[in-house]
């Protein structure tokens, strides 16, 4: 920034400053509406003149017009895109420290000071709003890291228990069997399981319950 320091050197008025960070980021140059009222200042022939002397001489005093003239409505317009007052002040910073480092890529022919400047602005407010709904990748995320394998008792006793749960559900009528498979294995509702095998609702209740009550009876014999 060439010692530059937003924050302290340019005085904003409305605009808390905010210590900064240099941004790392390309622009995006994605459509989202502007709203007319913010930018529609004309471009005169003082800001051309102002926005030539920061990319040409790094006026100080050029652009702490440009920021007296364009920080307000820059938070404005960040506002207007709904970004809370403090995320809007913190924009408005990196709008301009942005415009200050990148003086020099602004063409007359192509763009007006204050559309240049709400371009600039626009990017920053679809960057903010992506990193919300998609934040970084945080590798220390509780809920990423993967559960502990477990040691091998643990895993000998399931498989015990589940060759048991076999020889036991083996032993059942197969209507029984049948209808344990359909409400445990494959989760479906009574009123599914009674409507696909044309049975009375309460008649796959109480065979469920007779079928779990032999289930539980041939599980303790095997142990």
């Amino acid at each position: 920034m060439n010692g530059l320091n937003v924050t302290t050197a340019v005085p904003c008025p409305g605009v808390v400053a905010r210590p900064l960070g240099l941004p790392r980021r390309s622009d995006i140059h994605v459509v989202m509406p502007v709203a007319k009222q913010t930018v529609a200042s004309s471009d005169d022939v003082g800001l051309i003149e102002w926005m030539a002397a920061v990319a040409n001489h790094r006026d100080r005093q050029a652009f702490a017009r440009l920021f007296d003239h364009f920080a307000p409505r820059v938070k404005a317009y960040m506002r207007h895109l709904g970004a809370e007052a403090a995320v809007a002040e913190d924009l408005v910073q990196d709008v301009m420290l942005t415009v200050w480092r990148r003086a020099e890529q602004f063409d007359a022919s192509k763009a007006g000071v204050a559309t240049w400047i709400f371009t600039i602005a626009r990017n920053k407010r679809i960057d903010g709003i992506r990193r919300e709904r998609r934040p970084e990748f945080d590798p220390n995320d509780p809920a990423l890291v993967a559960d502990p394998e477990p040691d091998i008792d643990t895993t000998v006793d399931s498989q015990q228990r589940g060759a048991h749960l076999r020889e036991a559900i083996a032993e059942l009528p197969k209507q029984q069997a049948h209808l344990l498979h359909l409400a445990y294995f494959e989760d479906k509702s009574h009123s599914v399981i009674a409507e696909e095998l044309g049975l009375p609702l309460g008649t796959v209740k109480s065979r469920i319950r007779l079928a779990m009550k032999k289930l539980k009876s041939q599980l303790a014999e095997l142990r």
